[in-house]
């Protein structure tokens, strides 16, 4: 597990890294269970009525969704991990699972879970790497992720690659979470969580290194709103090469840091103990030090 970075042989090779796969159990023979992948047509960032809704999407190589089990509901039941396989569709490695009774399952792959190992999901298995448990039966203190936030819905919360969330405390029908933003939420007891930290850590540390790496992931070339006229972006216009002259803001004026973009009228919003710390909170402490 780790970064690998070649020679400097070209332009986009001397600032490009890529990720070694030292987690994946068959480099060569990724194949997905046929069973267990649809098909999805692509958008393009367009929504039913043909209107861009997401920016700068389009392209891309083609891809093959893999279907995970984020309900893991299957209790009682040891299941074999298959292999550790790569997903298109996601940061993180997903790990192939076969239960006793023969049937085949794909999920999150956490670190150091490999091939050979058992996992298991219920409400009285053992708080190891890979199980599924309800929060009232895991130990306070310990790294999960995948966790629901309604009992039954699957796992909503923390899913990205290297991503960890830690139980802090437990009280009556209510159990409290520290996010990896930091944002301390309560969750009902009931809700399941995966124990352990997800695997490919490194992801964040490989570079692209050219243009046309980003153009194989779908996403296209994105101006600046600097560089823009004045009625395109409320960033754009000026003499010369001006700096934009306000906060950073989206085309619409919105506040890229610091900027609330939470809807104050959301129910979940009682459950939020702690608020994750903004971008722009840490600029303003920093400049206040000075």
């Amino acid at each position: 597990m780790g970064v690998k970075i070649y020679k400097r042989t070209s332009a986009g090779r001397r600032n490009a890294s890529v990720n070694d796969y030292a987690e994946i159990t068959h480099k060569h023979k990724n194949r997905p269970v046929k069973s267990l992948t649809k098909r999805i047509a692509k958008t393009g960032g367009r929504n039913h009525h043909g209107k861009i809704t997401s920016w700068n999407r389009g392209g891309g190589n083609k891809r093959l969704y893999r279907i995970i089990d984020f309900k893991r509901r299957k209790d009682d039941m040891v299941a074999e991990v298959l292999e550790i396989q790569y997903d298109p569709n996601r940061t993180c490695h997903i790990a192939l699972l076969q239960y006793a009774d023969g049937e085949k399952r794909y999920i999150l792959a956490p670190l150091g879970l490999k091939a050979g190992d058992s996992v298991e999901s219920g409400e009285k298995v053992e708080p190891k790497i890979g199980n599924t448990m309800p929060l009232s039966g895991i130990p306070v203190g310990m790294d999960i992720h995948n966790i629901e936030m309604m009992a039954g819905q699957g796992g909503k919360l923390v899913r990205t690659a290297g991503g960890s969330a830690r139980l802090m405390a437990r009280e009556g029908k209510w159990a409290v979470i520290e996010l990896p933003s930091k944002e301390m939420r309560r969750v009902r007891v009931e809700c399941r969580a995966t124990i352990g930290q997800i695997g490919n850590p490194d992801h964040q540390n490989v570079r692209l290194g050219k243009a046309g790496k980003s153009r194989h992931l779908g996403r296209r070339p994105h101006v600046r709103g600097k560089a823009m006229n004045p009625v395109a972006h409320p960033l754009g216009g000026g003499e010369g090469r001006s700096n934009g002259g306000r906060h950073p803001c989206s085309a619409w004026g919105r506040p890229a840091k610091g900027g609330r973009t939470r809807n104050p009228r959301a129910r979940s919003n009682r459950r939020i103990i702690r608020r994750r710390k903004s971008k722009l909170y840490g600029i303003v402490k920093l400049r206040r030090k000075k």
